[in-house]
């Protein structure tokens, strides 16, 4: 069926995050009308969905036939990133207002292995890291020694801190070593920052970046020194004005999102040393406490600034 809406919500209808609801509220708050939600997964690779262009580019699917005057794209898995390129590279050329949706930038902050690579060239601070693939376990032995023998072990493309660990006896870095070689899994060995609060615990920052500007910031906690600071881990999340981190570590941030090419993103850094950057994230989660009035609508607005005629205000969310 044809559907004038002209605002598209794109996700990947399998994920369970619950953002593409986010980013669908905030579009009804910003333009006072729903958007059309679609799902991504007929855009990957293989799939039936296209997107025609010409003056009035024209996305097509089953049951789906609309022309977008903005393109809202989210809630991609990493491990299906790789698929959706085409696509994106169809977008970038139909002259549709969508933000942050570069293939190259997605890939950059995707694989930890090109993000440690972007951070070098770029001089963004982080803890020395090695990438592995299918290593001798002379080969492992070694890279474990050169990093003090107390690191963390992460797949290249990972997802919510799944398959990291900390290691720091040899017994760990075997099973690390075996179940990446059975998963055929790339994978990392990043030296521990050391980032532990005054009572011992793990905590690290998530900073929402926004092209020059800071959205939001969350401490993370994590009473586990031996688990991820990642809320999908256990950590504990405390939203707190972005004011509350240090100017440098604001500008840190926006640089690293910038780094690897993406004007918004979830950068995960922490304070110890001046500031140290362990990645950035293309989707950081929106179904979090104020993620829908600091992060979905500004983010909405963005995509919309460009629509020839049209002025939208920020509106405060009905409670």
């Amino acid at each position: 069926m044809r559907n004038s809406s002209d605002i598209v919500v794109m996700t990947d209808h399998g994920s369970t995050e619950g953002s593409s609801a986010q980013l669908a509220r905030a579009v009804e708050l910003v333009t006072g009308a729903r958007p059309l939600i679609v799902d991504a997964r007929p855009f990957y690779d293989g799939g039936k969905g296209v997107l025609r262009l010409g003056v009035r580019p024209t996305l097509v699917a089953e049951n789906v036939e609309v022309q977008p005057a903005a393109l809202i794209i989210y809630e991609i898995p990493p491990g299906d990133r790789h698929r959706f390129a085409h696509f994106q590279a169809a977008v970038a050329r139909s002259g549709i207002p969508c933000l942050g949706a570069d293939a190259q930038a997605w890939r950059n902050a995707t694989d930890k292995r090109r993000t440690v690579d972007r951070f070098r060239a770029e001089g963004i601070p982080q803890e020395e890291s090695l990438a592995l693939n299918r290593p001798t376990w002379r080969a492992t032995q070694a890279a474990f020694d050169r990093l003090g023998r107390d690191v963390w072990t992460r797949p290249a493309i990972g997802f919510g801190g799944r398959d990291v660990c900390h290691v720091t006896t040899e017994a760990q870095l075997h099973t690390a070593r075996d179940r990446y070689h059975e998963s055929g899994h790339s994978w990392l060995l990043t030296r521990d920052a050391r980032n532990f609060d005054e009572h011992g615990r793990r905590h690290q920052y998530r900073v929402v970046v926004l092209g020059d500007r800071v959205l939001r910031v969350c401490e993370h906690v994590q009473d586990n020194p031996d688990a991820p600071c990642n809320e999908a881990q256990g950590a504990v999340s405390t939203v707190l004005a972005p004011d509350a981190l240090p100017q440098h570590l604001l500008e840190l941030a926006i640089r690293a999102t910038a780094s690897v090419g993406l004007s918004f993103g979830g950068v995960d850094l922490v304070a110890e040393r001046g500031g140290r950057v362990f990645e950035v994230n293309v989707h950081p989660v929106l179904d979090v406490p104020q993620g829908l009035e600091t992060v979905a609508v500004p983010f909405v607005l963005t995509h919309l600034a460009t629509r020839a005629g049209t002025r939208y205000e920020t509106l405060h969310p009905q409670r």
